[in-house]
């Protein structure tokens, strides 16, 4: 287990743990939070021992093996799947050495450890882990410098996947992945064998990834159970059981106080009212949670335009003579909320700057309302802005007749306060930055808003301020993003851009997301089947009734699963002096875990069974 006890530290001064303890069990899957700036990514480099921590301990097995994406793969020479294969050293290390071996006991015991370790289905290993990440099987070949900084992240991660650590420690991994690869990533998680640990602001991938939220709030941390909405119900309840405790004990301190106040000057009563002072001064304070300024993205309103606000007819688009994307027949109107499906390299980002102007049709005809303005924001654009200059200082240079006292609304309209108006850019974090970006990019109210993975780098509250700010907001958004929960909140159509052409998914999200985990053509039609023949009265009941069985089995695993995990969760179960009594419940909780996946998949079954029998 990793236990971390007692910690303390600061940076320059400013107190990021105090006292801050928790104990994560081995093999479970932990989604750390907290709000930008908390120091989230310092615990992280603390746990590896990239820094040493001012007091307190962290700890966890002596032999166990850590790994993380700590930067991107130098763009050298090495193809991508040899870059991922040199990732398992040991296996590197007895490869190398068979090759050299002479002695015939050592050749014997190199080839029974590769065989241990699964050494010769390495590459078919590798191979899959790239390929979920993006790169085909050509790709997989060519060198680490055909590919820019962004997919060479993506080996980096595949490299750390594919070695296993024991302690796998993974700090935002999807900001640098489309919906596809975010996707991906989840299920690979799911299944991943040892203890993980990731740093995530990504509300559906801390929903089915992780089964445990690591909290840090107040200099603290706090380890729940369950997945990141049982955390808010659980948090939730625990804000309204403290508020309730301080308002009881303000009650109590004013009556206290009342009876000191009346008869501290009374001889007869000066006993008991020198007895309540004791009480009030060894009163430990029970303090009310503290909501957080609320977080914000306020967007200008457009005025009302003619639909359809962009028409585009049997057009084709690309670079240097080289079509893209061809035969687009689409028609945008302002009340639309499209997000854009398709793997990298497909041509999405060529169908938004197709749409946002920036590129012009190779053949065919495009109209835009002739009042047209348009909102671009992509993550190229964060790193644009000038490192040297204030976020007040950008605004002046866009709107130099307004007055200071408007610009810093606006900025306070995204989250940016005084504070943050008068920072230099290079000093702000980067969903600081995010802020200025898109307030930069919503500045003349524009009618159409063409956002390209605008949640990379904000936390949660800012990601849920943002569906509240766009689900509001009077213009037509296209969305390119991996963020599967903004786009169920905001997106009402979906275009899925494949094999050079855009067509409308007639489906929903969750059948985009099922159909690229069980296949490589998300969009291949399938054949129609016969008709099945209409279930009897009694048939119908009989299913009712399993379904029913398979639930309240679910139900009541689920109840057992909630149980054991409070059970681990406490540390003294893993006192060494009491005997680490560990073993046993985990053993327990890995049986209802199995038991759970498979009484889930029962009653999936059993829901699919009566659909089609109602059908």
């Amino acid at each position: 287990m990793l236990r971390i006890n007692d910690l303390n530290f600061a940076i320059q001064g400013r107190p990021l743990f105090e006292s801050a303890s928790a104990t994560i069990p081995t093999g479970h899957k932990v989604g750390l939070i907290g709000r930008n700036g908390a120091g989230k990514t310092t615990l992280f480099n603390l746990i590896r021992g990239d820094i040493p921590s001012e007091t307190g301990t962290i700890t966890m097995p002596a032999r166990a093996r850590m790994g993380g994406v700590s930067q991107e793969v130098p763009g050298n020479e090495v193809s991508l799947i040899d870059t991922v294969l040199a990732a398992d050293t040991e296996r590197a290390a007895l490869l190398a050495e068979s090759e050299s071996a002479t002695d015939a006991h050592r050749i014997a015991e190199i080839h029974t450890r590769l065989a241990d370790i699964d050494a010769y289905s390495a590459e078919a290993r590798a191979s899959s882990i790239l390929k979920g990440l993006g790169f085909d099987g050509d790709e997989q070949k060519m060198p680490c410098s055909a590919f820019s900084g962004g997919w060479r992240m993506r080996v980096a991660l595949a490299a750390v996947l594919f070695s296993e650590p024991d302690y796998l420690l993974l700090d935002e991994p999807t900001n640098y992945l489309d919906l596809e690869g975010s996707l991906w990533l989840e299920a690979y998680l799911v299944k991943y064998p040892h203890t993980v640990l990731i740093i995530s602001h990504d509300r559906e991938l801390l929903n089915r990834a992780v089964g445990a939220i690591l909290h840090l709030e107040n200099r603290s941390l706090t380890y729940y159970t369950g997945p990141y909405d049982q955390f808010v119900r659980q948090r939730a309840a625990k804000r309204e059981v403290q508020a309730a405790a301080a308002k009881k004990q303000d009650l109590q301190r004013a009556h206290l106080q009342s009876f000191v106040d009346r008869f501290k000057a009374k001889a007869s009563k000066a006993k008991q009212a020198q007895s309540r002072v004791k009480m009030l001064e060894k009163m430990e304070t029970i303090r009310a949670p503290e909501d957080a300024a609320r977080t914000v993205f306020t967007f200008p309103e457009p005025e009302e335009l003619s639909p359809p606000i962009i028409s585009v007819e049997d057009a084709s688009v690309g670079y240097d003579g080289r079509t893209v994307l061809k035969n687009l027949n689409l028609r945008i109107d302002q009340d639309d909320r499209i997000a854009l499906l398709g793997k990298n390299g497909q041509g999405k980002s060529t169908l938004a700057k197709l749409l946002s102007d920036r590129l012009q049709p190779m053949s065919g005809k495009m109209s835009q309302s002739r009042k047209l303005r348009i909102g671009f924001f992509a993550q190229h654009q964060v790193d644009e802005l000038y490192v040297d200059e204030t976020p007040l200082q950008h605004l002046l240079r866009e709107r130099p007749a307004e007055g200071q006292a408007k610009l810093r609304a606006r900025l306070a309209g995204f989250g940016l306060g005084p504070d943050q108006a008068e920072t230099e850019v290079g000093r702000l974090s980067g969903g600081q930055k995010a802020r200025l970006s898109l307030l930069l990019a919503t500045l003349p109210a524009p009618h159409l808003l063409i956002l390209d993975e605008p949640t990379n780098h904000l936390d949660i509250e800012s990601r849920e301020a943002l569906v509240e700010a766009l689900t509001a907001y009077s213009g037509a958004v296209i969305l390119i993003s991996h963020d599967m929960h903004l786009l169920s909140m905001v997106a009402d159509r979906l275009w899925l851009v494949k094999d050079g052409s855009v067509s409308v998914w007639q489906e929903d999200l969750q059948a985009y997301r099922k159909d690229l985990l069980t296949k490589d053509t998300p969009d291949k039609p399938k054949k129609p089947k016969a008709a099945p023949k209409r279930a009897s009265r009694d048939q119908l009941l009989a299913l009712k009734a399993d379904v029913r069985k398979c639930e309240e089995r679910v139900k009541k695993l689920n109840d057992m699963r909630d149980k054991l995990a409070k059970k681990l969760a406490d540390p003294a179960l893993y006192d060494e002096d009491a005997g680490n009594q560990a073993e046993p419940w985990q053993r327990k909780y890995s049986e209802v875990m199995n038991a759970l996946d498979r009484a889930d998949d029962m009653w999936m079954k059993a829901l699919e069974k009566l659909e089609k029998a109602q059908a």
